[in-house]
């Protein structure tokens, strides 16, 4: 009797083994999890392996409420290790950079006998950097999971998508979760293989358990996702097939009105806190650094060109760093773009170190000119060239530009500028350099950097945004072929003859070679028609690299097994899901649009038109010190005091020896621009399309080259127009 079982069981169970997808198989996904981590995510495994390398050192423990969450992000973030390695790694990192920035002060100090002054500045910047490595390994499971959140939920959606339309078919959930996971990229399609990885390993011991606890991980950030998984599980116990899908499609529905409302909130809290950065980032440090220079003599040299690098080039920018990052944190990860870079056939275009080697070689002579002024007080220099230190513009401004020098180096002790090499020789402490020269030849300096940036990033991702654009334009197309595919399929057509058809009805369109070239593989090439859509050598997905194009192609395959009437079914649903989405899209970006350009306009143009303005006043402020001096000692020199006495008091009070020069203004404001331009814009493309390496890059490229050269060029007008404006202003007073 029991034999008689085992035969029927035998018969009819490869049956139906026949009838389901073999090819995904649930045990070859979980064994892939190790390798495929490996591969996909070798920022966070380098972590790892430092972490367990130094964090084993030193063993520290939090409190248990800390622990807790730190181990959840742990999780999030797909790191192998404990909370206490992560902040023993943390603290050893700080440690090493004290001690590091001790020895160094030490040295100094040992050698030079310099214990104060800029030494002990290092020393005090050297014990704030090691508490910043600190805070920065210590939130690095935040910052990680952060990412992975934004990556991962950005293909929440299609996620659904393909699991719904695969229980249209075959209800069943574990075979729709592994089919996800193998169409799906990284990162979701990682932690769906992780549920079948953890069943394997007895973590769990159902598909089921461990599907639960991981939306346990996304009820608080993406509660939507986590509903409509729960309305897929609950079609499994639908009596009628009819309300089975109706509650499949109300799954997708929830997800998508769900990204849509919380992006809504996100995009009325954000305008606040991005104007705030503004100001506190952009505003108030320009229009401190107007003041600066006259507050440098007021103090009478207390503050130095090195505090002003210190606050406007590391301090202020980490603070807007740090206030970007809790933006960058808030936003719902539901919504971006959702490619892989790292899959991209052209992704060794975008890690080539060949970009950099060629900016570099043409930015490179643009940054020694910016370096001249210092190259002409080089006594070797100026004997290989045959030129003396320096030259008074009225050789070329008549009277009105006399006494204003190029780059205006002064002896501190004499007072007076540098003119022949003699006077640099014999000069023991140099003070400068003040002059206008100088002060344009400065802007040579953020032009090589942002160059160089610009040049090197847009080398890196042309290529690659051209590509995607195109793909996002032939998938749109592709959306309303699938539709005609499934008419086709549904007037009872095989799948061979509606491609046909479809190409017939296409002509013109980009899509139409695509089913033409399926068309020609099964009638001439005698292919199956998985073969003539994936076939290594000559298959039509070769020249149509789209995750969309090749997943519907999938579904199609799965599909047409169980009727030419559920395959129609599958590519029409596919279809009018996916122009759901584009709608959700659309009035996404339409949301986010005020407030991305709002802040990409200040960005690129309101802080460059300030900043320029501004250098333009410092230059003026240094020629109209330089040349009350000039017309003092002109006075001087002919007896006259009468009504002079007053501009002797007012250089006196306003000693320019005293001043920050303005060409070190320059490189602070020029190099403080381009670090704005990088924290705003990564701010930006955060918004705009989550976690998105290609598109930062290229953005950062674009935005760098248009802030920058808008910047120079004010600050050229602002500079030379000031300057002759003082010029003829103080040649009237001095007669």
């Amino acid at each position: 009797m029991s034999k008689e079982v085992d035969d029927i069981l035998r018969e009819y169970g490869s049956k139906i083994s026949s009838q389901i997808d073999v090819d995904s198989k649930v045990t070859d996904i979980s064994k892939e999890y190790s390798k495929f981590k490996e591969d996909m995510m070798p920022s966070t495994t380098r972590f790892e392996r430092w972490a367990r390398a130094f964090g084993g050192i030193i063993r520290l423990t939090l409190s248990k409420k800390d622990k807790l969450s730190m181990q959840k992000n742990l999780e999030i973030a797909h790191l192998d290790l404990t909370s206490e390695e992560v902040t023993s790694f943390a603290f050893f990192g700080a440690f090493i950079t004290f001690l590091v920035s001790v020895l160094i002060y030490a040295f100094v100090g040992y050698y030079y006998g310099i214990f104060g002054g800029a030494n002990a500045l290092f020393l005090g910047l050297g014990f704030a950097a090691s508490l910043f490595v600190f805070y920065y390994l210590y939130m690095s499971p935040i910052r990680l999971a952060n990412s992975w959140r934004l990556k991962a939920g950005s293909q929440m959606v299609i996620c659904i998508l393909y699991i719904v339309v695969y229980m249209k078919h075959t209800s069943n959930l574990e075979r729709a979760i592994a089919f996800a996971s193998q169409h799906l990229r990284p990162p979701l399609s990682l932690d769906l293989k992780k549920i079948f990885w953890d069943v394997e390993i007895g973590r769990f011991s159902t598909v089921k358990e461990s599907l639960d606890h991981y939306l346990e991980f996304w009820q608080s950030n993406a509660p939507e996702f986590v509903e409509a998984i729960h309305l897929i599980e609950s079609s499994l116990y639908e009596p009628s097939n009819s309300q089975r899908v109706h509650t499949l499609e109300k799954s997708l529905q929830v997800i998508l009105d769900g990204v849509y409302e919380k992006m809504l909130v996100f995009s009325r809290e954000v305008r606040n806190p991005l104007t705030n950065i503004y100001m506190l980032g952009v505003i108030l440090p320009t229009l401190g650094l107007a003041l600066l220079p006259l507050a440098s003599t007021l103090l009478g040299g207390m503050i130095k060109f090195y505090h002003v690098f210190i606050l406007f080039n590391l301090l202020v920018p980490f603070f807007v760093f740090y206030l970007a990052s809790q933006i960058m944190l808030k936003r719902p990860g539901e919504y971006g773009e959702s490619e892989v870079l790292e899959l991209n056939p052209d992704y060794h275009l975008y890690k080539s170190k060949k970009p950099y080697v060629f900016a570099a070689l043409i930015c490179l002579p643009i940054l020694i000119i910016g370096l001249l002024p210092f190259l002409f007080q080089q006594v070797w220099f100026l004997n290989l060239v045959n030129l003396q230190p320096d030259i008074e513009l009225s050789v070329i401004g008549g009277d009105t530009l006399k006494g204003i020098y190029l780059f205006d180096f002064k002896d501190v002790l004499t007072k007076s500028t540098i003119t022949t090499i003699e006077e640099l020789q014999s000069a023991e402490k140099i003070a400068g350099p003040f002059g206008i020269g100088a002060l344009l030849l400065s802007l040579f300096i953020p032009i090589s950097i942002a160059l160089f940036f610009s040049l090197s990033y847009g080398m890196r991702t042309k290529q690659l945004i051209k590509a995607r654009e195109k793909t996002k334009e032939l998938e749109k197309e592709f959306t309303n072929s699938l539709f005609q595919l499934g008419n086709r399929l549904g007037d009872g057509h095989p799948a061979e003859i509606a491609f046909a058809k479809v190409a017939e009805s296409t002509k013109g369109q980009k899509t139409a070679d695509f089913f033409r070239i399926v068309n020609v593989n099964i009638h001439h090439g005698g292919m199956s028609l998985e073969k003539a859509i994936f076939d290594n050598r000559r298959g039509a997905i070769i020249y149509y690299p789209s995750q969309l194009i090749a997943s519907s192609m999938r579904i199609l395959l799965e599909s047409v097994k169980k009727g030419l009437t559920i395959a129609a079914e599958s590519l029409m649903s596919i279809s009018e899901y996916m122009k759901n989405i584009d709608k959700v899209t659309s009035r996404l970006r339409d949301l986010l649009a005020e407030v991305v350009s709002d802040m990409k306009g200040n960005m690129t143009f309101l802080a460059p038109l300030l900043s320029g303005i501004v250098i333009g006043l410092t230059g003026m402020i240094a020629l109209i010190l330089n040349k009350l001096n000039t017309i003092i000692d002109l006075v001087a020199e002919s007896g006259e005091e009468s009504g002079y006495m007053s501009m002797v008091g007012i250089t006196n009070l306003f000693d320019i020896l005293e001043m920050i020069p303005p060409y070190y203004m320059q490189i602070a404001i020029g190099v403080y621009i381009i670090q704005v331009i990088f924290i705003l814009t990564g701010v930006l493309v955060t918004i705009d399309s989550g976690e998105d390496k290609l598109k930062k890059t290229y953005d950062l490229g674009k935005n760098l080259k248009r802030g920058i050269l808008l910047y120079v060029l004010l600050a050229i007008i602002a500079i030379v127009s000031l300057s002759f404006l003082a010029s003829f202003a103080l040649g009237g007073i001095g007669g």
